[in-house]
């Protein structure tokens, strides 16, 4: 399996990542990706760049050392009624919108409160991406939730780096990717790489797909087509083959 974009990364600018976005997009251009969506934390996490960091972020090119540079953010979820820590217009200019639940702004609260968290999610047009929500320290209704995603047409974020650093989030993307696969809910497969040199390492996901048989087709960042028309309806950007 073979994978053209990485869908959640970090630099510098968030506070505990280590490279630059430079060296990220020269990265992901030795990885052979042709996307790179740069998605620092938002406000509330520590160290976090400040609102205007997003709102700026239209001055970046479209594209560096080869690689389309898609403008996007991770932003905190606050509380269970779905509260994002950025400003709805700077959400709106932003071309990839990823939520996800961090312990420094959301305490773990139990699983009738995180299911109720991703049902609002789910239900906010500003969300592109439901971020690495294996995690075990945020357990949900993980049949409810899925199904409100598929309605709402969410994407769901299989995250490389949770099966390292999260607790019971390889058993729990398993679930997750299972109803994926029943509801029909598209899905990408991110490196949430913290340096560049985890940039298009997507360690044992793809395995773990390939064992359920998960649907290809489903997956947004396996396809360059698949994914270029899916940013192009987000975006209004072109996107045309590279090198032909």
């Amino acid at each position: 399996m073979q994978f053209i974009a990485d869908t959640h990364t970090h630099t510098i600018m968030s506070g505990h990542a280590y490279s630059t976005l430079s060296e990220n997009m020269a990265a992901a251009a030795q990885a052979g990706l042709r996307f790179l969506c740069s998605t620092e934390h938002a406000s509330l996490m520590p160290d976090a760049p400040h609102f205007l960091y997003f709102d700026g972020m239209r001055i970046l090119p479209d594209s560096l050392s080869g690689v389309y540079l898609i403008r996007g953010c991770e932003v905190d979820i606050v509380d269970v009624k779905g509260t994002l820590d950025l400003p709805e217009n700077t959400l709106k200019k932003l071309e990839w919108v990823i939520a996800s639940l961090h312990p420094p702004v959301y305490r773990p609260a139990g699983v009738e409160a995180h299911t109720e968290t991703w049902l609002q999610i789910a239900r906010n047009p500003l969300v592109d991406v439901i971020g690495h929500c294996g995690d075990g320290r945020y357990r949900f209704d993980y049949e409810t939730v899925i199904r409100e995603f598929a309605r709402n047409g969410k994407i769901v974020e299989i995250n490389a780096n949770s099966f390292r650093v999260r607790e019971g989030s390889q058993e729990n993307c398993r679930v997750i990717a299972q109803l994926c696969k029943k509801h029909g809910v598209r899905i990408v497969v991110s490196s949430d790489a913290h340096h560049c040199s985890w940039i298009g390492n997507f360690g044992p996901v793809p395995q773990m797909l390939q064992e359920i048989g998960f649907p290809e087709e489903q997956i947004l960042n396996a396809n360059y087509e698949r994914f270029a028309a899916t940013l192009e309806k987000k975006t209004g950007r072109s996107f045309p083959v590279i090198n032909g």
